[in-house]
């Protein structure tokens, strides 16, 4: 494929690529959905619920690495690499005999995750044309159904046939790889005469970008970690939480289309405040509410959340023009990754107060972070080469 940006998205190529974003991020974020049987069968305390899912999110720091050696390597052999290593490595984990072995299994998922998402971020943003933030919302929408349908999935495996039998979840992406190969994009290698990372100029932005992420990351973490642990912990069967999960994640695909087609029309900056402010409400709301509005106002928390996510990887593309996959890694994965830092955090406030306190202590992170989005640029300026 050409190397440039055209005008007209390659809708059938992104579609491509969402499905192998919705295999990867399925596989590799099932774990809430079913944490309350893992937990139970290493025989783990609540209160380590979190240090669990920082083992498996901590790859995620990675990203900017991977990113760099995607721009200059470029290809998409990258993509298949990631995919493959999340989707093998969710296949195992319900054959894990120890905490340490799990916890080995789920930072190897954490690197392979890693692995992917550069370099899928900047062919998303390849085959998007001049619709930036929608195309990269179509691409985004398909991690994020297989983050709300594959914990759902995964429970119901787990009633049904067993935590070993999780293997059977990996079964799409082995089918899948070989049949998509071709029609994922290339990406062009970073030329050995394009302009240098301008670090003083992007110093400023990109750490407010990377702490507004983190604040964001550190928010949905929080929420699918705690509350199928919450709602065990009240005597609801293991389907219930993960169905929560699926609610906030799979509803939350309006968010993240409509953010992106919002942001091309309006701006980007009054997205990020608006939804965060709405976020602390409705999750404020939730925790105060019962019965069937828990269900809808958790609909309208994951429209409000996931609003913000397309247009953060443009904003960190946009920052570093001259290493497109490394702005994407630095936007998501670094974010993620110190997000999964902090939610050790979490854990031992669940240890100490509960659960709920938790999800009460993630509507003071959403204000702080709607006010340092108010900090980022609205457009920045770029003359480098796509990629």
């Amino acid at each position: 494929m050409a190397t440039g940006i055209h005008n007209t998205p390659d809708y059938g190529r992104l579609s491509n690529l969402s499905w192998l974003h919705f295999l990867n991020d399925g596989a590799a974020n099932y774990l809430p959905g079913v944490l309350p049987a893992v937990l139970i069968g290493l025989n783990l305390r609540v209160g380590l619920a979190g240090a669990v899912m920082t083992a498996l999110l901590i790859g995620q720091t990675l990203q900017p690495v991977t990113g760099w050696v995607a721009d200059h390597i470029g290809g998409r052999m990258l993509i298949l690499i990631g995919v493959l290593g999340t989707s093998l490595g969710g296949a195992l984990i319900g054959f894990a005999p120890s905490p340490w072995t799990l916890a080995l299994l789920l930072l190897c998922m954490g690197v392979a995750n890693a692995t992917f998402h550069p370099q899928a971020m900047a062919g998303a943003r390849l085959l998007g044309g001049s619709r930036q933030g929608s195309s990269m919302a179509l691409y985004l929408v398909g991690g994020e159904i297989g983050r709300g349908l594959w914990p759902l999935l995964a429970s119901l495996v787990v009633v049904h046939f067993g935590l070993r039998n999780l293997w059977l979840l990996s079964l799409p992406t082995l089918i899948s790889v070989p049949l998509l190969w071709r029609r994922l994009p290339i990406q062009p290698r970073r030329s050995a005469t394009a302009n240098p990372i301008h670090w003083r100029s992007h110093w400023a932005p990109a750490t407010l970008l990377v702490a507004f992420s983190s604040l964001r990351a550190l928010t949905m973490f929080g929420v699918t970690t705690f509350l199928p642990v919450l709602w065990h912990q009240r005597g609801h069967s293991l389907t219930v939480g993960a169905s929560m999960i699926t609610v906030l994640l799979v509803v939350g695909i309006i968010g993240n289309v409509g953010g992106g087609h919002l942001a091309d029309r309006i701006g980007r900056r009054p997205i990020l405040f608006v939804s965060g402010l709405l976020s602390a409400a409705l999750l404020s709301l939730f925790m105060l509410s019962s019965g069937l509005w828990q269900w809808l106002l958790l609909s309208l928390l994951g429209i409000a959340l996931f609003a913000t996510l397309p247009l953060t990887v443009i904003i960190g593309q946009d920052l570093f023009p001259e290493n497109r996959s490394f702005g994407s890694g630095l936007a998501l994965g670094l974010s993620n990754g110190f997000a999964a830092l902090m939610l050790t955090g979490l854990g031992w406030i669940s240890d100490v107060q509960g659960p709920a306190t938790v999800l009460w202590v993630l509507v003071g992170v959403l204000l702080l972070a709607s006010g340092l989005c108010l900090g980022l640029p609205e457009k920045y300026p770029s003359t480098s080469v796509p990629g």
